[in-house]
């Protein structure tokens, strides 16, 4: 069997060490990085240029949305796989919409982990029954429509800014670990605060972790 490297992205131990044991049981395969954070999930794809890349879509500095879109230009040919604990009939197009192709369940990860990996590998998508019933809904029109219009047009940069948001740290702070000045990184919060029709910065924090844009 060829050699297979893999990339692990997750902020829990107990999580990253139950998907190395799963990886390391196949032949060949080699988990070359395990990290905490979108971020240096990003850094160590641009670094190991691994065949996939298994990325929680809840991280600390870096969600695995952004953390996906980055991956898919500085690392091109690795595959994407989010693992998480979230069935989101919002969150699954926007999987889609930045690169991954495979979406499964963190309960179901012992049983289908491997299965989607290879799928990935052979360059087909894999989605496990529950998430995939929920891409035919949104395919046929029959699941549940996003509360606020605004969720749908948040960029990038301002899940990221959000992101830092949630994790207590101020428009200074955001600015600094983002490369931008204060008053963009103040901007941006307007913007996100416009969009979503929130009125302070703990009310944005907590839409953003209700639809899980984000997780404290």
């Amino acid at each position: 069997m060829c050699a297979v490297s893999v990339l692990i992205a997750d902020e829990h131990e107990v999580v990253r060490r139950g998907i190395r044991a799963l990886i390391q049981e196949q032949p060949g395969w080699q988990v070359v990085a395990e990290v905490t954070n979108g971020r240096d999930a990003v850094a160590k794809a641009n670094e190991f240029q691994p065949d996939v890349a298994i990325l929680d879509i809840s991280m600390p500095s870096l969600n695995g949305l952004d953390a996906t879109k980055q991956i898919a230009k500085v690392s091109p040919g690795t595959k994407v796989l989010i693992l998480t604990v979230h069935d989101s009939h919002q969150l699954i197009p926007k999987v889609l919409d930045v690169g991954a192709r495979g979406y499964i369940l963190k309960a179901d990860a012992g049983r289908d982990l491997i299965t989607a990996a290879k799928s990935l590998l052979s360059n087909k998508a894999f989605f496990t029954p529950k998430v995939a019933q929920i891409v035919m809904d949104g395919y046929l029109g029959k699941g549940p429509k996003a509360s606020e219009e605004g969720f749908s047009q948040i960029t990038g940069r301002e899940r990221e800014i959000v992101q830092l948001l949630a994790e207590g740290k101020s428009c200074k702070e955001v600015a600094t670990i983002l490369g931008i000045s204060t008053k963009t990184a103040e901007t941006h919060r307007s913007n996100l605060m416009r969009k979503l029709n929130c009125h302070s910065v703990a009310e944005l924090v907590r839409y953003a972790i209700r639809n899980h844009l984000v997780e404290a």
